[in-house]
This record gives structure tokens, sequence and C-alpha cells, in this order.
């Protein structure tokens, strides 16, 4: 995982606190001067170490208000570091959690997902317009290029990391966002299903209409795999082709049949719904598992009690969609 490079601002008078948590930190390289009675701290750290730094810096410092941290992602730093011995890897501290970056560059990056913009809008008409043309028209290329778009999976994974931390204001944005997304998208397919070169027969739109418990076990899956791209700091694109394949294509699949009247439009909604379900559910459950949770103690307390609660709607749901699934499959047996 790629370094961060920090810049910390304290008084000059705080200097000590600074020392101490940098001699735990242990940066692969860090500088430091004073100005206008102000120590400002450059240094480099492995990224799964900088919630180590970040956390004891912001109860030190919280009510300080010279204090600033940034944190910039590294392309590539000169010279280059050598590869530690065994026994210097032994004596490194250990990360707070599996490797991952700081939760505060998390919630940045997430935060940006649940944004409002002409870019977003832009991006889910797109995407609509090429998977109702590869769904249509029977094409998976056309179909997998509209997943690469994938704009819904931001929302989706900000929603996650809103349940993890029990975030109010974080998730209501990301409901914001996912209900903008999935509006704007079903709005666009409506006007698309009346065209011409979409076939209601095509096998890419039936395949939509088919569900099972695998497709429980795949949403599951894409959830993990986003929350996965989102922790270790890599690029999501790739990612958001797995996530995006449980969202817009039986989004789109869902208002196609229903704007032909076809009965088979429920059953790419209750698809639909078993993907968001279990793409929150598997995203905060990547979260726990890495070790995410609020910085201060209260905070964890009151967000755990939300967390919950939220995740015990997700399971009511997800049983209740598992439910239905086992009643289709009943009666296409008994048909």
């Amino acid at each position: 995982m790629a370094d961060r490079f920090l810049e910390i601002l304290v008084p000059a008078a705080s200097r000590a606190a600074v020392d101490e948590v940098l001699a735990e930190a242990k940066p692969t390289w860090e500088w430091h001067h004073l100005s206008e009675g102000l120590a400002i701290y450059r240094c480099l750290v492995p990224a799964e170490r900088v919630e180590a730094l970040l956390d004891p810096l912001q109860s030190r410092f919280a009510g300080v208000e010279e204090f600033r941290a940034v944190v910039m992602r590294v392309e590539a730093a000169l010279p280059r570091q050598p590869e530690p011995a065994p026994e210097e890897k032994a004596a490194e501290p250990a990360a707070p959690s599996p490797a991952r970056v700081a939760r505060e560059e998390l919630y940045a990056n997430l935060s940006d997902q649940a944004k409002l913009t002409p870019v977003f809008y832009a991006t889910v008409v797109l995407s609509t317009i090429v998977a109702a043309i590869g769904l249509g028209r029977d094409n998976a290329a056309v179909v997998i290029g509209a997943m690469v778009i994938a704009p819904l999976l931001g929302p989706n994974m900000a929603l996650a990391l809103a349940t993890t931390l029990g975030d109010l204001e974080l998730a209501r944005r990301a409901l914001k966002a996912n209900g903008a997304g999935v509006g704007l998208a079903f709005a666009v397919a409506l006007l698309l299903g009346w065209l011409p070169f979409v076939d209601i027969d095509s096998a890419e739109l039936v395949a939509r209409t088919e569900i099972d418990v695998s497709d429980i076990l795949l949403g599951l899956a894409a959830g993990a795999a986003g929350a996965l791209a989102f922790t270790s700091g890599v690029s999501a694109a790739l990612v958001g082709v797995m996530v995006a394949v449980a969202l817009l294509p039986p989004l789109v699949t869902f208002a196609i049949f229903l704007v032909r009247g076809d009965a088979n439009a429920l059953a790419a909604l209750l698809l639909l719904a078993v993907n968001v379900i279990c793409v929150n559910l598997a995203g905060v459950g990547v979260f726990l598992a890495q070790g995410i949770r609020p910085r201060t103690w209260w905070e964890a307390a009151r967000s755990e009690r939300r967390a919950r609660r939220a995740l015990a709607l997700w399971l009511v749901m997800l049983a209740i969609a598992g439910g239905l699934i086992w009643l289709a499959e009943l009666t296409a047996a008994g048909a």
C-alpha cells in the first residue's frame, strides 16, 4: 500500500506532544521547522499507520485553533526505501487494523461520492442509456460498458460507511444521492423502454428476471469487493463493474418491463432490492471487520447503537426478500 504525505501544523509550544506521537508511529521520513509561532511537520507514513498517527493528534489538539493535518497520496518518493529485514519488520508498530487507509481518508473519499453534482447526474444518464441499449439489443459487451461508469457505487458505499459509523449526516447525504441516482436512472430507462431497439425477449433482459439464492451471494460478494476497493486505497473503477452488475442492469430491466406492461417487472424489482440490501450489508461487514470505528469512545458507543439498528433493518429486509425468492421458486416449481 502506498505511503501518505502528512503536513501537520501545531503551536510551537506543543512540539513535544507531536514528537511523542511520531516516535510511536515511526514515519518513513520526517522533517519540521518553526514559523511564526507554529511548528510545521512534514512526514512520509505508510498508509496503514496514518490512522494511528492522526487519532492521538486529534485527541490532543481537538480544541486548538491552529491545529491542522493534511493527508496526501504519494505517487512516488525518492530515494526508494529498502525492504526492511525480518527483525525490523517484527519491531514495527502494529497497524490498527488489517492494511487499509485511515478512517479520515476513507470518510473524505466516500463523502465526496455522496455529493449531487452535474457530473454525477451526467454519469447516471449516460450509464442508463448505454445499459438500456446493451440489454435491449442483447449485447453483453455494451452492458459491461455501462457498468464501468458505475455511478451508484459511491453512494451505496457511503451509506455502508455511514451505517458502520452511525453517522446520520453522511447517511442522509448518501440516501439522497442514492435516491436521486436511482430515480433519474429509472426515469431515463422508462423513456428508453418505448424505443423500438429494445427487445423485451432479449436474453440479457430475461436473465435479470431469473432470481435465486445465488443472487444473494452475488450481491454480498459485490458489496464486499466495493468496500475492499475503497479501504485499500486503490481505484474502485474495476470493482465498480462488479457492484454495477448488481445495481444498474436490474434497475433498467425493471423500468423497461414496467413501461411495456410485462409481469417480469416484479422479478427485476425484487432482484434490485436484494442486491441493494446485500451490497450495503456486505459493505458494513467489511468495514467492521477492518476495524473502522469512530475515534472517541463516546462516539463509538452512540454509533454502535445506531449501527445495530441499521444492521437489524438490513437483515430484516434481506430475510423478507429471501422469503419472496423462496416463494417464487416454489411457485415456479409448482407450475
